[in-house]
């Protein structure tokens, strides 16, 4: 995955199935915390929305009460989970030549900022990134652009003069949405479905 970063002022990572290896842990933890309310979580379906956060995709499957309960009980399972979290090689390497070049680099992820956050510590990222925007900084999640637009405000840099670097169809199309250019790195990272 060499891709020339010589255009951009900074790269903006998606973190769930971007950086880290997390889909399948988020999906179990998401399917625990629904079986005992009679809802079942269809691994397909699941990850035809891989992107989604989390409070969206209990939207989508028309769960009205208790959202913040599950979302809590769900982030609860996930932080106790985060030591099994694999980063992706190849993304990892494109993270450490943009910081050897001197590149700003952002998180801009639909998760929660406590998980995110959590997840950056536990995979030995600290530092990485000059900025961190989860789905609590923005109004709408992906595929609307307000993550990227939000990292790259907090960065000081042109939208367009940011390269997105996602692995979901809704994330590229929030770069899209932004006016950056994007980079879909699914062919690059395998997850442990």
């Amino acid at each position: 995955m060499d891709v020339d970063l010589a255009p951009y002022d900074a790269v903006l990572f998606d973190w769930d199935g971007t950086v880290v290896d997390s889909q399948p842990l988020n999906y179990r933890c998401l399917r625990e915390v629904l079986a005992p309310r009679g809802i079942v979580l269809d691994r397909d379906w699941y990850r035809e929305r891989i992107g989604t956060s989390t409070d969206d995709l209990l939207v989508q499957l028309g769960v009205e009460d208790p959202v913040a309960e599950i979302l809590d009980a769900c982030r609860s399972l996930i932080a106790g989970r985060l030591s099994g979290l694999s980063v992706h090689a190849p993304v990892s390497a494109m993270l450490g030549r943009a910081r050897a070049q001197g590149r700003m680099c952002a998180v801009a992820s639909g998760g929660a900022g406590v998980i995110v956050r959590a997840a950056i510590g536990a995979v030995g990222l600290e530092g990485a990134f000059d900025v961190v925007v989860t789905r609590e900084d923005v109004a709408r999640g992906k595929p609307a652009p307000d993550l990227f637009l939000e990292a790259a405000r907090r960065l000081g840099v042109t939208p367009g003069m940011c390269l997105v670097v996602e692995d979901a169809e809704e994330g590229l199309a929030a770069a899209r949405a932004a006016g950056m250019e994007a980079l879909d790195v699914s062919p690059w990272v395998t997850s442990t479905w």
